[in-house]
């Protein structure tokens, strides 16, 4: 994602949904959207071209939703189900035989739909860890931020976090970085036995040192103001090509990235696109409380992995 003025609030947003649109839009489960605001969210994204949507729920409801909140979901397939947890089981079963390219959360809870993802029978999963990434338009600061793991895996091991990495940089190539920046946070930038994220932080960058974690370039264990301000980490005498200058922020643990994240949004007023990684297809995450412009967005960056899926496919069998 190019960089932008800070005098333009999210519109690295606004560019990232452009460049998604120049890709053929992903046919998309969207799992039990049985309120306004997810259906909306799909029926939005279709209107752009984002994604061709399979709404998956009982379609009664489906249909007196859409009437009180004037939706138009006559283009689009209807998929009947009795309640959230057969959504997202059928909306699973579109991917598994290969109808559906992306799967998107309706208003069913987070935990009913990737229990149907990481089922022993049915699911979607892979030999990769599954872990989220945020994507955050940060106003006045001049390049998108992708956050791991806030959502997903709660206290995550040193095992766990080489995929959560992984995943980062594949999400990053996705978006257009060749090289991204990956800074492992702690509350240091010194290894602290007593610290356990510093030794892991250490562990993970020799890990990419000897080509177990691929495709770019790792810094750690770093602080927040060290990890993205080249002043802070100038002051500490840091040299390093991530240090104050990284796009990808692996955080310790699920708190940790769960309150960098809220700090960011409600705070700082950022937007937050929201991707699952590590199943067969992306999965888009969104939030009732988020934007139309940040739901678009998730839907951008799930565009964007799908499109790049297709690529890397094409060049397997080329």
């Amino acid at each position: 994602m190019p960089d932008v003025s800070p005098a333009e609030p999210h519109e690295k947003y606004r560019r990232l949904i452009d460049v998604a649109r120049k890709h053929q839009a992903m046919t998309t489960a969207v799992a039990h959207p049985c309120d306004a605001v997810s259906l909306e969210s799909a029926v939005e994204a279709a209107k752009i071209g984002l994604l061709k949507p399979i709404l998956v729920g009982p379609v009664a409801r489906l249909r007196d939703v859409a009437q009180r909140a004037a939706i138009d979901i006559s283009p689009f397939e209807l998929v009947d189900s009795s309640h959230s947890h057969d959504s997202a089981a059928k909306a699973v079963g579109l991917v598994q035989a290969g109808k559906a390219e992306a799967l998107m959360k309706g208003s069913l809870h987070t935990d009913e739909l990737m229990a149907a993802v990481v089922a022993r029978d049915g699911g979607i999963r892979t030999a990769r860890r599954i872990s989220h990434c945020f994507v955050m338009d940060v106003p006045n600061h001049d390049q998108a931020l992708i956050i791991s793991d806030a959502a997903v895996n709660i206290a995550p091991t040193l095992e766990d976090k080489v995929d959560i990495v992984q995943n980062a940089i594949d999400l990053a190539h996705a978006l257009g970085i060749d090289v991204p920046r990956v800074a492992i946070l702690s509350a240091m930038e010194t290894v602290n036995p007593k610290v356990p994220s510093t030794v892991e932080a250490a562990a993970l960058c020799k890990m990419a040192d000897r080509g177990q974690i691929k495709g770019g370039l790792l810094d750690g264990p770093l602080a927040l103001d060290n990890a993205i301000s080249v002043e802070a980490a100038a002051i500490k005498q840091i040299a390093s090509p991530v240090a104050g200058r990284a796009n990808v922020l692996i955080v310790p643990d699920l708190e940790s990235g769960n309150m960098l994240a809220k700090s960011l949004s409600f705070l700082a007023r950022a937007d937050a696109a929201g991707i699952v990684l590590g199943a067969r297809v992306p999965i888009i995450l969104t939030s009732r409380a988020d934007s139309l412009s940040t739901r678009l967005a998730s839907c951008a960056v799930a565009g964007l992995v799908a499109a790049a899926r297709r690529a890397s496919a094409a060049a397997a069998i080329s």
